[in-house]
């Protein structure tokens, strides 16, 4: 078994052992609208956070697929720490893609240092020397009280007559915003999904990451960090960090529904619940959606990873064929 084998075995391990522990934190975790400081601290040394991170800065530069099946193992305990733990470390491989000064700041005193986000396209952007001045309101940035700095979307205007506008996502130290805690809502109670305020900061152009760059796999990181996980295209990769985490809790759910009626009888009829087939068929056609879910989330993982490893871009019309896939976690959640 090599140290990447090891490194899995380890992560899975840890993952089962903590969801009967996020389940006991769930309730008080809803109440105070965050997660609890001693699950970020079980996240942090379980090596959750550095899965996706460069090994050049402590990272374990796993696959993709190692990274959403611990994720969807959290969410059998919590949703919302899965949600966050998917959201936030994710930015530890978008970093990667920066000009490798940008991580130089946010990694150069503490690996550990997290980012939170909010993609909105909503920021004032004025070209300066040197880089940009930054201002706006961003919303829903999950695990925004746990983090140091924040990747925030915006829309840089043409430098030049002629040019396009160009999307950036700017990556902003603590001191220089604001966290609105606004976040009450019905679901994802825990994730602390505040809102984001800058008010006219400087932010270098190295700070700066165009979803071009992404689009097309030549970021300025690939410099430095060379692996193929580092070659996936941004689109791919993200996305499936605000879903998956969908999958895995429907397999909670429906492991909950097994366990509540295991030997329970129904009021209606005075026969156990699991000789009912309604039941039954409710149990087997969620845990079909779960392992079909699954099947497509990794299948598509493997064509990613293989064109990275072959250096070969992804074909446009593989994109779109993925496309529909990134939505199907979301009509999960409906059925939660």
């Amino acid at each position: 078994m090599n140290n990447q084998d090891q490194i899995r075995q380890r992560l899975n391990e840890r993952a089962r052992e903590l969801v009967p522990v996020l389940k006991e934190r769930t309730v008080a975790a809803n109440r105070q609208g965050r997660l609890h400081d001693e699950t970020m601290a079980d996240f942090h040394q379980a090596g959750f956070f550095r899965m996706l991170q460069p090994a050049r800065w402590g990272g374990y530069e796993l696959k993709p697929h190692d990274f959403f099946d611990i994720q969807m193992t959290l969410a059998e305990g919590c949703m919302s720490a899965a949600w966050v733990l998917g959201v936030v470390a994710i930015h530890n491989w978008q970093l990667a893609l920066f000009d490798d000064r940008a991580a130089q700041d946010v990694w150069g005193e503490d690996t550990r240092v997290l980012i939170s986000s909010s993609y909105m396209p909503v920021g004032k952007v004025e070209h300066v020397e040197g880089g940009y001045r930054l201002s706006g309101k961003w919303g829903f940035s999950s695990g925004s009280g746990h983090c140091d700095w924040a990747f925030l979307g915006a829309i840089v205007p043409p430098g030049n007559e002629g040019e396009a506008p160009d999307y950036r996502t700017f990556l902003v130290p603590r001191e220089d915003y604001e966290i609105v805690h606004n976040w009450d809502t019905m679901g994802l109670q825990a994730t602390g999904s505040h809102d984001i305020v800058v008010k006219d900061k400087f932010v270098p152009e190295y700070r700066t990451h165009r979803a071009l760059d992404g689009f097309m796999q030549n970021s300025p990181g690939n410099a430095v960090n060379t692996a193929p996980l580092f070659r996936l295209p941004f689109g791919q990769i993200f996305v499936r960090a605000v879903s998956s985490a969908a999958i895995g809790a429907l397999k909670g759910a429906v492991d909950d529904f097994v366990e509540f009626n295991r030997k329970r009888i129904a009021l209606h009829d005075g026969k156990a619940v699991v000789e009912d087939p309604g039941a039954q068929a409710a149990a087997a056609n969620a845990m079909l959606v779960v392992s079909d879910l699954k099947a497509i989330l990794f299948n598509n993982f493997d064509i990613l990873t293989e064109r990275a490893e072959r250096c070969e871009p992804l074909a446009i019309e593989e994109r779109v064929k993925m496309r529909p896939d990134y939505h199907r976690p979301y009509v999960v959640s409906q059925l939660l």
